[in-house]
């Protein structure tokens, strides 16, 4: 006996504990691929543009306290990210390189003033392909005998791409496939000599081989981008002994003078010898001793250098370039060809052979290659090469040609769309989001101004040089009448080049409803053991904002009634289970109770509202014994029920009558006989009446309804019924079965039945029990059979 006081005292001193402790608050595990909750397993792609929303931290406090948010990083980390500390949104605010950091680290907790909670997060960068393939080992130069087998390997090269997937991946390929003597195994870049093709260091002693490395390509700031890169393997070529010796210059010629001098022969001395004149001609033939020559304004010159601006028309002749190109040898050892030597396909030369001396023209082929920002500068080798002689002699000329920008490009967006979500109660000039769309032309071409348009941007602005957008001054949003926005921003040059993005801004909810009850003073009728419902509504767009928590704040007695804290509803305490026991808590003895209901708010900060709630309280036992009384008390707060109900059963029996009295009409027009006459003088006595019991319209002590029955004449023996011989003659239908009104039984007349009281019985009457409201009743059912009988008499 002695511990239940002691254990009385434990548990009130654990749950005074418990009532003022505070939970510490914690952050939603929303799982892969959310954009909200604790950054669980959450990836970025590296090219995601600074200043872009990219996460929002969500979390809740047990006790509904507001809480703040914060992320941090180790000291010797970059901090890459920021979070608003009221709303968890996080910021990218420093680029990400996944070839640099593939993983970031942060601390990330959430606060409610008296308890931190952190979490350690891992954020998984994921690549774009924002790398170019990389030659190392540079420079390619190789020495290859000139007798050295067709298909054999020459060299090999090798470029890596630090992408991962596709954008990885380096595949090799010669700029000029077509006019070489090598092949490029795409997959090991291994330059192969091809087959069938035959070096020859006396035809040419060195081969320049362009060779591109280009990745698998990939996205990039929401764009398909491939890259490339080119490096050039120098092949020289040795010299091996495969040629016999041979003469050269041939025929020979001599060295004849031609004199006025005589000959004479040799004679004796002092007798002049005979003496003969003969003409000598001289011949000098050309030996191949000069190369071609390039030559500038000012003289021979090995490299000529032009600015132009991009994409010239096709066909366009370098008018700034003044070349001229000579071999001083004569004859077929002045014949040389020329060509140029860079990426193919671009420009081409003329003329293409040349004798002696000519000046070079170099045409436009290929306009749109011809791209500032794909190359600021073009470098071409200009080859000279003799064509018909030995030594094969050649020369070289750079020409190196300075692009210029022109306003050839349209601003483009580096995302088709932009998502943002702002709390509906952001004020105004708030930041929304920022776009971003680059122009790559230069100077004034390449600047973009912003603007944007569409039904939803009403309520937005944008800077026209940042693309930040942000909230008109005066905009008040509101989540619960407009949740989302969606408009078009457009980025456009000072030409008029513009492109589009569709911007999506959604609302997030913020608790800005109170929860609404129906009416302030409510009044309910409770019958013992079934509980009454009360409901308030909160205009939240979003939960926990608009999920409502009952609780009685006020009640005498208090000890009354609990309710349910989710539903609404309102029910007795277990204890009390009758009248009685209710009485002997209020000294009174009433059977209305006040209550004072609150509705609160699951959002944070946390509103609530209160109602005055009126409580009839009425006991089932009572219910029972008056059916029609209990369903008049729990109609009461509905009076246009009651009146339906009974509506309907009227319409019901009067459809019933007239149905019946129809049918045995049409019946017996159709025999041509008469049928007697009927009067209601006393109750029939078989069949028994069958009876509709219509349980919740029984009035269990009422006999007013017993003083109506039917009576019916005997039939008049006197009366012809047209039969012939012995057949009976024809009865009327069946009367349908009437609604049973308590005890007593009715029956419905037939077309020429009509209604007598019945004769009070000798014994003592039995006490009425019915309220007004059932004598009424039954008073407007006589009034209805009457007025029907009166109907059916109209047919005889």
């Amino acid at each position: 006996m002695g511990r239940g006081p002691r254990a009385i005292l434990a548990l009130g001193l654990l749950f005074l504990r418990l009532a003022q402790a505070n939970f510490a608050p914690h952050f939603f595990d929303n799982g892969v691929g959310s954009t909200n909750g604790n950054m669980a397993l959450f990836s970025l792609p590296e090219d995601t543009p600074v200043g872009s929303h990219v996460y929002t931290l969500n979390g809740t406090d047990p006790e509904g306290n507001p809480v703040s948010y914060h992320i941090s990083f180790d000291p010797s980390a970059r901090s890459v990210f920021s979070v608003d500390p009221n709303f968890g949104t996080i910021t990218l605010v420093e680029e990400l390189d996944r070839e640099r950091e593939d993983e970031i680290e942060a601390t990330i907790s959430i606060s409610d003033g008296l308890n931190l909670v952190a979490e350690k997060v891992t954020i998984l960068v994921t690549d774009a392909n924002d790398e170019a393939p990389r030659f190392i080992q540079e420079p390619y130069v190789v020495q290859v005998p000139e007798d050295i087998l067709a298909g054999s390997s020459i060299a090999k090269v090798h470029a890596v791409d630090r992408d991962t997937g596709s954008g990885g991946s380096v595949t090799y390929f010669l700029q000029n496939p077509h006019s070489t003597k090598f092949a490029m195994d795409r997959h090991s870049g291994v330059l192969r000599l091809q087959p069938g093709a035959t070096l020859d260091y006396e035809k040419a002693r060195t081969h320049f081989v362009t060779v591109v490395a280009k990745d698998g390509g990939g996205r990039l700031r929401g764009a398909d981008v491939v890259f490339s890169a080119t490096a050039t393997v120098t092949v020289n070529v040795e010299d091996v002994q495969d040629m016999a010796p041979v003469f050269v210059g041939t025929p020979y010629y001599g060295y004849v003078y031609e004199d006025t001098l005589p000959v004479t022969e040799v004679s004796s001395a002092g007798t002049p010898a005979a003496q003969a004149m003969v003409p000598v001609t001289i011949r000098i033939v050309d030996l191949n001793n000069h190369p071609p020559t390039f030559y500038g304004e000012s003289g021979p010159q090995n490299r000529f250098e032009l600015s132009m601006y991009e994409h010239p028309p096709q066909g366009e002749i370098l008018r700034g370039l003044k070349i001229t190109v000579n071999d001083s040898d004569q004859g077929a050892n002045a014949k040389f060809n020329l060509r140029l030597v860079g990426p193919g396909g671009i420009f081409r030369v003329v003329p293409q052979t040349v004798l002696n001396e000519a000046q070079v023209t170099i045409i436009v082929e290929n306009s749109a290659a011809i791209d500032f920002e794909k190359f600021k500068v073009l470098t071409f080798k200009l080859l000279a090469i003799e064509v018909n002689t030995p030594e094969k002699f050649s020369s070289t000329a750079d020409v190196v040609i300075q692009l210029l920008d022109t306003n050839d490009n349209v601003p483009k967006f580096t995302s088709h769309y932009y998502v943002a979500r702002i709390p509906e109660n952001a004020p105004g000039g708030s930041n929304v989001v920022a776009v971003t769309a680059v122009d790559p032309d230069t100077g004034p071409w390449g600047e973009v101004k912003y603007s944007i348009y569409g039904s939803g941007a009403d309520y937005f602005l944008i800077h026209s040089s940042s693309g930040m957008i942000y909230t008109q001054p005066w905009a008040s949003l509101d989540a619960e009448a407009t949740a989302r926005y969606n408009f078009y921003v457009k980025a456009e040059d000072m030409e008029g080049k513009y492109s589009l993005a569709e911007v999506f801004v959604t609302l997030l909810d913020v608790n800005d409803h109170y929860p609404q009850f129906g009416k302030r003073v409510q009044e309910k009728t409770m019958v013992l053991g079934t509980p009454v419902k009360i409901e308030a509504t909160d205009q939240d767009a979003e939960e926990p904002n608009n999920l409502v928590d009952y609780s009685i704040t006020h009640a005498e007695p208090a000890n009354v009634f609990d309710i349910d804290a989710h539903t609404g509803e309102i029910r007795l305490k277990n204890s009390i289970r009758s009248l009685d026991a209710l009485h002997n808590i209020t000294p009174n003895g009433d059977r209305t109770w006040s209550l004072e209901v609150q509705a609160k708010d699951r959002g944070s900060p946390s509103f609530s509202t209160t109602a005055l709630l009126r409580i009839d309280i009425v006991d089932t036992e009572m219910q029972s014994r008056s059916p029609m009384a209990a369903f008049l008390m729990q109609t009461k707060d509905n009076p246009m029920k009651a009146v339906g109900v009974l509506a309907g059963i009227m319409a019901i029996i009067v459809a019933i009558t007239v149905l019946i009295s129809t049918a045995s009409f049409w019946r017996n027009k159709k025999s041509n006989k008469v049928l007697p006459v009927r009067r209601v003088l006393r109750k029939r006595p078989s069949p028994a009446p069958r009876t509709v019991r219509i349980k919740w319209l029984k009035f269990g002590r009422t006999k007013a309804a017993d003083k109506f029955v039917l009576r019916e004449d005997r039939p008049n023996e006197n009366c012809n019924n047209n039969s012939l011989g012995s057949t009976p003659p024809p009865t009327a239908p069946a009367p349908p079965p009437p609604p049973s009104m308590g005890p007593a039984h009715w029956t419905v007349p037939t077309v020429s039945g009509s209604l007598a009281p019945r004769q009070p019985p000798r014994s003592p009457k039995p006490k009425a029990v019915g309220s007004p409201v059932q004598s009424a009743l039954v008073s407007e059912l006589r009034q209805k059979f009457e007025k029907k009988n009166v109907h059916n008499k109209a047919y005889f």
